[in-house]
């Protein structure tokens, strides 16, 4: 790779990259040093993730102060929030304690104030603990990897006899536990390591993040590969958990829900903790070490969950085939910019074509163009007229409901009645046996009923009735027959 390959992707880098964006913010190490302040005071310690107006209102008091000190710092703590999550500091996501929303680093801003921690305080990168560790790693690696079984066995036999001279020792009382200053020192290199655990988790998330946006790209588009992840979904298969992110992560669940080694991480913790060379640790790093364990524990039910979610929308999102629809849309948006690319050799940007375009979004309108509600526009010029109320009089009340409605009740009754003295009736029949109380109605209410539950035949009947008004009505219909009664 020549130079200027080189110089061309680290200039891409630098410009992409959210954790080198962080480090040059605006261009002015002021700007820069306040906003990573902030970030790391709210977000970088214990309390990883914090509700959007709760972070807001503690910025605002933070900016005053700043202000205070000299930093020219203009906008908002509303525009800087909205400025650092488009920059891609921060990560707004739904709170899944309440309505509102929640801001957390993004695994760039987190990797950024690492950085700047390391460089505040410089750690010492050639102690004795992390080369043994090294050393310890990489000795192991060499037995699991080796494809001899017999240098498999000689190196297990030698590791054997060296923790049997370890043992001898102890039990002949020659051997002395580790010097204060030595175990200061690993308990430092324990500690670093530690804190730099729970920054994976975001980076985590943010791989999952990128592989559900690249399968559902991948959907959209047409191909060999991607029908083979349409029919991997079809398939039930979690393209998520096979995943080589999915593999590790699931892997590492394994690990850390495993309650022998929990078990014995909270034992030796409660062990160390006791030791007189962890008298120097802070509050906050004991607080830490203790809680590690959970810490973990939570961190990767957080991630499993966001796991599986991502699982059941990609499989929601085929079964729906909403993908066909947003195939449609994505191809229509492609035929459109290759179409303006074209349109533009020819066409002024500004150049009217007479085609109006109606918003697909609410209009923004300023408040000052809100009405407010005026009671008074709506009182009444004329005084309201008071109906004195009067005792409710039953028969007129069922009277005024024979008028509006069908009495299917005394209509079955009627039906029941002829059909007890014969096997059949015809409408005419039952209507020459009950004449019509409620004229029409009671005519379409038998005609109705028949229908439901008696037979229509090809022969017409002849019907005669007496309407409301007194006057006489007939009508020739098809035979409507009842054969049996009706419950």
């Amino acid at each position: 790779m020549t130079a200027t390959t080189r110089a061309q992707q680290l200039r891409r880098l630098v410009e992409d990259n959210p954790a080198l964006r962080l480090l040059r913010a605006g261009d002015s190490s002021q700007s820069a040093a306040a906003i990573m302040a902030l970030l790391w005071e709210h977000l970088g310690g214990e309390e990883r993730r914090i509700g959007a107006d709760e972070l807001q209102a503690r910025l605002e008091a933070d900016l005053e102060q700043l202000r205070g000190a000299g930093f020219e710092l203009k906008g908002s703590a509303l525009a800087y929030l909205s400025q650092w999550r488009t920059a891609g500091y921060l990560i707004r996501r739904p709170s899944p304690e309440s309505r509102g929303e929640t801001y957390e680093l993004s695994s760039g801003a987190l990797a950024s104030i690492r950085f700047l921690d390391e460089a505040e305080t410089p750690k010492q990168t050639a102690t004795e603990s992390r080369l043994s560790s090294l050393a310890a790693q990489l000795r192991q690696l060499a037995i699991d990897t080796d494809p001899q079984s017999g240098r498999r066995l000689e190196r297990l036999i030698s590791e054997r006899s060296r923790l049997d001279a370890e043992i001898a020792a102890i039990e002949s009382g020659a051997d002395a536990p580790l010097a204060k200053e030595r175990a200061a020192e690993r308990l430092r290199d324990l500690l670093n390591q530690a804190s730099v655990v729970p920054d994976d988790f975001a980076r985590v998330r943010s791989e999952f993040e990128a592989l559900n946006s690249l399968l559902r790209e991948q959907i959209l588009e047409s191909g060999s590969s991607q029908a083979r992840v349409l029919e991997d979904i079809f398939r039930d298969i979690d393209l998520i958990a096979q995943s080589d992110a999915g593999r590790s992560f699931r892997a590492f669940t394994d690990l850390v829900l495993d309650p022998s080694i929990g078990g014995a991480f909270e034992d030796d913790v409660e062990q160390v903790l006791n030791r007189d060379f962890a008298v120097d640790m802070t509050p906050a790093q004991r607080r830490s070490l203790r809680q590690f364990i959970y810490t973990l524990k939570e961190h990767t039910a957080e991630i499993q969950q966001v796991a599986v979610e991502f699982a059941r929308g990609l499989r929601r999102y085929v079964e729906s085939q909403d993908y066909r629809r947003d195939r449609v849309l994505r191809r229509s948006i492609q035929d459109a910019l290759h179409s303006a690319v074209a349109a533009a050799e020819v066409l002024k940007p500004y150049e009217r074509v007479g085609l109006e375009l109606a918003l697909t979004s609410v209009p923004l309108t300023s408040v000052g163009m809100l009405r407010l509600h005026d009671p008074a526009e709506f009182e009444s010029a004329t005084p309201v007229i008071v109906h004195e109320t009067s005792e409710a009089d039953l028969a007129a009340l069922i009277a005024s409901a024979r008028l509006s409605e069908i009495d299917f009740g005394e209509l079955i009754s009627n039906i029941n009645s002829v059909l007890d003295e014969s096997p059949s009736a015809s409408v005419s029949e039952v209507l020459t046996a009950y004449p019509a109380s409620q004229g029409l109605a009671s005519v379409v209410g038998l005609l109705s009923l028949a229908v439901r539950h008696g037979t229509v035949e090809q022969s017409a009947e002849h019907l005669k009735w007496v309407g409301v008004d007194g006057s006489e009505r007939a009508a020739e219909v098809r035979t409507h027959r009842f054969t049996g009664s009706i419950q």
